[in-house]
């Protein structure tokens, strides 16, 4: 997929990126040609993984370990990769996520702010950091994944709603302030992605979606690559869904 974006010898980060969505995205983008931060937060190994699988195809990633819930995350992850490759991350994809499900009677405080720092602040403080540069470079893609929980209502997962929700108001607004810049910002909404955070779901679960079948991680992936590309150029504050007409 061509893309002269990569071509301003800038990076490419990508958060929550050892498993699941996040590392089909990171080796999605390297076979594209950009050098990979994949950010990881406990599992170093996969994200190792992530890593040499990446190495083995021709391409250069190197993991770096950062909590993006951290206030101080985006300094060091955009410190390393711009030492690392010598040159401006012009993509961020917004991936890492956690979920601490209960219904809004008994949800705790603790699992509220745990969400949403992790979910949407975190989004919101990387993003900002991502604008210093790509604004003077007139030049990047930064693409939020969201979800489909953040367009319609989900029983127990008022947290999470709230912050992918909120994630999808972000992208429309930032994709307006830096359209000017050569700048985009958009959404993906995954639905039902066959990931551990969905393992386990009931047949009645998966029999709710008009396809009939779970989403894969590469489906998510080759949204994302299309919206880092050159190609989606004229695309911004968009939101697309990816959830066999879940949504519709």
């Amino acid at each position: 997929m061509a893309d002269a974006v990569a071509q301003r010898d800038g990076c490419a980060l990508v958060t929550g990126a050892s498993r699941g969505i996040g590392a089909a995205i990171a080796r999605g983008l390297a076979q594209d040609g950009w050098p990979i931060g994949v950010n990881y937060r406990s599992d170093r190994d996969g994200a190792e993984a992530v890593v040499a699988e990446i190495e083995r195809d021709g391409g250069r990633a190197v993991a770096l370990a950062a909590d993006v819930a951290d206030p101080d995350a985006p300094e060091r992850l955009f410190g390393a990769l711009e030492s690392q490759f010598g040159g401006p991350v012009l993509v961020l994809v917004n991936n890492a996520g956690i979920n601490r499900d209960d219904l809004l009677a008994t949800l705790g405080d603790e699992e509220w702010s745990a969400v949403l720092d992790t979910d949407l602040t975190a989004a919101f403080r990387l993003t900002r950091r991502a604008l210093k540069r790509m604004l003077r470079e007139r030049a990047g893609r930064i693409v939020n994944i969201s979800s489909i929980v953040g367009l319609r209502a989900n029983g127990g997962q008022a947290n999470y709603a709230a912050a992918k929700a909120g994630l999808i108001a972000l992208t429309k607004t930032a994709a307006v302030e830096v359209a000017r810049r050569g700048v985009t910002v958009n959404a993906v909404a995954p639905g039902l992605i066959d990931t551990e955070m969905v393992s386990g779901l009931s047949k009645d679960l998966v029999a709710a979606v008009p396809a009939r079948r779970a989403g894969t991680p590469q489906e998510v992936a080759a949204c994302v690559r299309f919206l880092a590309s050159d190609e989606a150029s004229y695309v911004t504050g968009a939101v697309l869904t990816v959830d066999g007409g879940l949504a519709a």
